[in-house]
């Protein structure tokens, strides 16, 4: 990892040159436009992992009249994206829930869809393709029996979200997925009174898969050995995930802990302003390396970062098929000290 520095660009974080998305979404009357339909549901890290895809689909389809479904979760991100006409939450009925399923039928089919594309390519959103029936079934890129675009190389299950979303837009006529444009993704985090040199903690991940986590003293000790280097540890997570905060801060009692303080536009004010980001494999760090910042990402046995380690402009992956098993000294000098 290059030395850490205060001097990395806002926008674009990666270098290259980003999608013109911000004023892209069409004015005039939307029944004289394509109306096209993105389903990307969950969770925060596969959202995060499509949101070049959906600016690519904005960049094909410039006039067109775009709708997400999403879940209400990430409803505020494709939003602000203005990527999108408007937003559609789904309700995701329970598959005996046959009046949330009808629910969901009369909103794809009054959205009057020409084209869907489906980022979720998952057996439920598969199933949304055949709600059309007995009606017109739009053209459809994804994974569903019978859509006009499908994308059936047998290798996706074993490919990282990116490269799934560069190959089944590639069938559907959208050749290239260049840096999406993400200066919407930001907020002002003045308000924490943070040192001008912090790095971000993520100890947490989903609570029934424990073996993903990073033993929490070794990140009490990591947090100790930042501070050394005149870098304070701020620690990030959900509200239940302060007692993890709390093991950090007993180890370094001068740790920052923002473990229930952040909405996801807040964390990425912090991404952008931080030195770098140390945290198990869990959604933020997605949101985190995408928006450039330098991150430090830890995987056990129980996923594969070949399928799902964080993209962006400096990404670190350590592995150990048990994480008990990777020492402080080894993930800081990942992060060059």
């Amino acid at each position: 990892m290059a030395p850490l520095t205060n001097d990395r660009p806002r926008f674009p974080e990666n270098g290259e040159t980003a999608l013109p998305c911000q004023a892209a979404v069409p004015e005039g009357n939307p029944a004289t436009r394509q109306r096209i339909l993105v389903i990307r549901l969950s969770a925060l890290g596969d959202f995060i992992m499509a949101l070049p895809a959906m600016a690519a689909i904005r960049l094909r389809h410039p006039d067109a009249d775009i709708t997400l479904l999403t879940t209400k979760p990430f409803a505020e991100l494709g939003e602000r994206s203005a990527w999108f006409n408007r937003v559609e939450v789904d309700p995701k009925p329970h598959w005996r829930d046959l009046s949330g399923w009808f629910r969901l039928r009369r909103i794809l089919r009054a959205g009057r869809f020409d084209r869907i594309y489906d980022l979720q390519a998952q057996d439920r959103t598969a199933l949304y393709f055949h709600l059309f029936w007995p009606f017109r079934k739009p053209e459809w890129s994804g994974i569903a029996f019978g859509s006009s675009h499908p994308h059936t190389d047998p290798a996706r299950r074993y490919m990282h979200a990116y490269d799934i979303h560069a190959a089944q837009l590639r069938v559907a006529g959208i050749e290239t997925i260049p840096p999406p444009d993400l200066s919407w993704l930001d907020e002002d985090v003045r308000r924490f009174g943070l040192a001008s040199r912090f790095a971000l903690l993520i100890p947490g991940s989903a609570p029934h898969r424990p073996a993903k986590r990073w033993p929490i003293a070794r990140y009490g000790m990591l947090a100790s050995r930042l501070l050394d280097r005149g870098i304070t540890p701020v620690v990030l997570g959900a509200p239940d995930e302060r007692p993890l905060a709390d093991a950090i801060r007993a180890l370094c009692p001068r740790a920052r802990d923002l473990t229930g303080e952040t909405s996801l536009f807040t964390i990425a004010g912090l991404a952008r302003r931080a030195q770098l980001a140390i945290g198990n494999d869990t959604g933020p760090m997605h949101l985190i390396a995408i928006l450039g910042c330098p991150v430090v990402s830890l995987f056990s046995s129980e996923s594969d970062p070949v399928r799902s380690a964080p993209r962006g402009k400096s990404v670190t992956v350590i592995r150990r098929d048990d994480l008990a098993n990777l020492s402080v000294d080894e993930v800081m000098a990942a992060v060059g000290g």
